[in-house]
């Protein structure tokens, strides 16, 4: 059992949605990054998902492509990613943290090297948008016999053919984009998502969190109605791209946790 299957089952036992946050690890500078990160379980967020700042996110919007931008530009590295887990399990040991990003920096790092200092850290699951399941060999088995969860992807164009190749070797939980296209570039409607939802489910016991495209505490509820939770991220990082003080940063996250959890 990692922290991830524990919140999920706490959670269940609670009758409550999961509330995600994604913000990008060192946007706009390390200090705030942290204290944003420190305070996301007190707004209300149940699983962080941190951003490794990459040169070409493919997934990724304009306001998530600047965010990673803002951090490379500020000196962001992997090692300070790491870093700022170690920082924030000093104070926080319960909260789940996954790295979402992309295989080119792991690579270059080595995936021993990366999984090893990713255990040590603290990390407890990674999603990695640019390794398809027939590529499991090279960090997903790997990363399940360190003891992270690898979480996938399945997508709108994910067909019932596909779809059990995406579930093969995933765990903590499947993310559902909501959305065909990139981050932050259209709104989540829970009418679509439900059947898509419910076909996942029927598949998987793994719980389902939708993602991409929600951006109020009201599309939070609707979405995580239908599903075991939702993940906000292009929202929260429109807060910081703005410049907001950490205090309303956090309080937009609140706004947001609270819709999702009154699911």
């Amino acid at each position: 059992m990692t922290r991830i299957d524990d919140t999920f089952a706490r959670l269940k036992a609670e009758g409550k949605k999961a509330f995600v946050a994604y913000i990008m690890g060192g946007d706009p500078d390390v200090a705030t990054s942290l204290a944003v990160m420190q305070g996301l379980p007190g707004a209300g967020v149940d699983i962080i998902e941190l951003g490794m700042p990459f040169t070409d996110p493919m997934a990724d919007g304009p306001t998530i492509q600047l965010a990673g931008q803002r951090a490379l530009d500020g000196g962001m590295t992997m090692d300070k990613v790491l870093d700022m887990v170690r920082a924030f399990r000093k104070g926080d040991t319960k909260t789940p943290i996954v790295l979402m990003g992309y295989y080119n920096p792991i690579y270059a790092r080595g995936v021993d090297r990366f999984l090893a200092e990713a255990v040590e850290a603290g990390i407890d699951g990674l999603i990695v948008v640019d390794l398809p399941p027939e590529e499991d060999s090279e960090l997903c088995i790997p990363a399940q016999a360190a003891g992270i969860n690898f979480i996938r992807l399945a997508t709108p164009t994910t067909d019932d053919k596909r779809l059990p190749k995406v579930l093969q070797n995933t765990s903590g939980f499947v993310y559902y984009v909501s959305i065909t296209g990139i981050t932050g570039a259209a709104a989540a409607q829970a009418a679509d998502v439900a059947p898509e939802v419910a076909r996942i489910k029927a598949a998987t016991d793994l719980p389902v969190i939708v993602g991409f495209g929600i951006t109020t505490a009201e599309n939070a509820r609707d979405i995580a109605g239908i599903a075991d939770g939702c993940v906000v991220g292009s929202a929260i990082v429109k807060e910081i791209g703005a410049g907001k003080p950490v205090d309303q940063v956090l309080a937009r996250v609140a706004d947001l946790a609270a819709g999702a959890h009154s699911a």
